[in-house]
């Protein structure tokens, strides 16, 4: 099964270019997803970051206050790395245990939508990976667009990850996301081409992913 790896930062679109990808038949595992519902997988995940930070940040129904638990970890480093000790086990675990039942499904290709994919060496697994690039400016206005967060934190949240420019440095392609829609959905064509070319095995990717 050919393993794909698509990354970026936040605001940089890339679950535009998943959806995308969706819709044109591929199979998705969704980092995002996974860490939300390794909750309800893993309880002891809950009990872990209760005793490290306390009960504050859990509602009556015992569920994560995500944006402002979020903003607690986003504003320390050393927060910040005691989550990522306790949840990226757990996270990767399960993206292992997906992407196996995939491979026995008997599926030809799979794609790992992850933003901190080459942070945490994830990216070192996959046979291809892909960068969603968009200029430092689109990525903060979009940040603020959606989210409605402060100056600070959407620098914190940009700042916990890698640059856009160093991840460019690593991943076999990158596709510019901060023009038209049209010209992002043309310049992921063109990466699937040649990907289809470098590994003609795959059927899917003879039809650009349709089934």
């Amino acid at each position: 099964m050919l393993k794909i790896g698509l990354t970026g930062g936040i605001g940089s679109g890339k679950s535009t270019i998943s959806k995308m990808l969706k819709e044109k038949g591929f199979n998705i595992i969704d980092a995002d997803v996974v860490a939300r519902e390794v909750f309800n997988i893993y309880p002891e995940i809950t009990l872990k970051i209760k005793q490290e930070f306390g009960e504050s940040f859990f509602d009556e129904n015992n569920a994560l206050k995500r944006k402002e638990f979020g903003n607690f970890i986003f504003a320390s480093q050393v927060r910040r790395k005691k989550y990522e000790e306790i949840i990226l086990p757990f996270i990767q675990k399960e993206i292992f245990n997906r992407m196996s039942r995939l491979h026995e499904e008997g599926k030809e290709l799979c794609i790992l939508d992850a933003a901190t994919l080459i942070e945490n060496d994830l990216h070192k697994c996959m046979d291809v990976n892909i960068l969603v690039w968009v200029d430092t400016f689109t990525q903060f206005e979009r940040i603020r667009n959606r989210d409605k967060l402060s100056h600070s934190e959407i620098l914190n949240r940009i700042n916990s990850q890698m640059s856009l420019e160093e991840k460019s440095k690593v991943v076999n392609y990158s596709i510019d996301n901060s023009k038209s829609l049209d010209n992002t959905k043309k310049e992921l064509d063109k990466v699937l081409e040649e990907i289809g070319r470098n590994f003609r095995g795959v059927k899917c990717l003879n039809n650009l992913g349709t089934n």
